[in-house]
């Protein structure tokens, strides 16, 4: 698994340990059909849409007191698809996207690895979760999974979080597989998109 940073936070020194204090909710956002239209195996700076009305989402759940977190599996690298140098530029032009609009993430996970390597990171494995768990202070029963694939409910549900399944991307298509499942309910909601479901996140943490 790895941990991807901006330029301005790069460091020689481990710095990235969990802050002290009390744990905070977080959400744990996919980037591909989530964060940004989906790409397949995106490479191109240029090709980096935010959804719309993200970003202001975003802002809405850290004001709430929510770490925003990026999970995401880009087995492009493993696949030999990409490699790390366009993820990077990928990744910069989305941190660039979202700092313009203050809106910037704590820290973005990814597992770079294929499918049938049978790593310990690729959702819905729970090792970006546990990436996390080792540099932030987070509480598991009021924390989310955000994401367009199975993949992330199942995430969620495995490491006893909430779901939110967006339509966005591939999430359609996914939640007719859901719903075949029946695995809907208190602990899965389904959403048009990231401003949909931070608007249900939140009106569930007021009550």
């Amino acid at each position: 698994m790895s941990l991807w940073l901006p330029p301005d936070r790069r460091v020689t020194t481990d710095d990235e340990s969990a802050a002290p204090g009390p744990a905070r909710p977080a959400l744990f956002l996919d980037r591909d059909g989530c964060l940004i239209e989906e790409r397949h195996y995106l490479s191109d700076p240029e090709q980096v849409a935010l959804i719309p009305g993200g970003p202001a989402a975003l802002r809405r759940a850290r004001d709430a007191g929510f770490l925003l977190i990026g999970v995401s599996n880009q087995s492009g690298i493993g696949r030999g698809k990409i490699d790390e140098r366009q993820l990077d530029a990928v990744m910069c032009q989305l941190s660039d996207l979202l700092a313009a609009e203050d809106a910037a993430l704590d820290a973005f996970f990814y597992c770079p690895h294929a499918p049938e390597d049978g790593c310990s990171c690729r959702k819905p494995a729970p090792g970006l979760l546990e990436e996390a768990s080792a540099r932030f202070s987070w509480e598991r029963t009021t924390s989310w999974v955000i994401g367009d694939k199975l993949s992330d409910v199942d995430l969620a549900l495995d490491a006893g979080l909430a779901a939110a399944l967006v339509r966005t991307g591939y999430g359609r298509e996914q939640e007719t597989v859901l719903r075949q499942r029946d695995a809907t309910g208190d602990r899965v909601l389904v959403a048009d998109d990231l401003p949909a479901a931070v608007s249900a996140i939140l009106a569930e943490a007021c009550r």
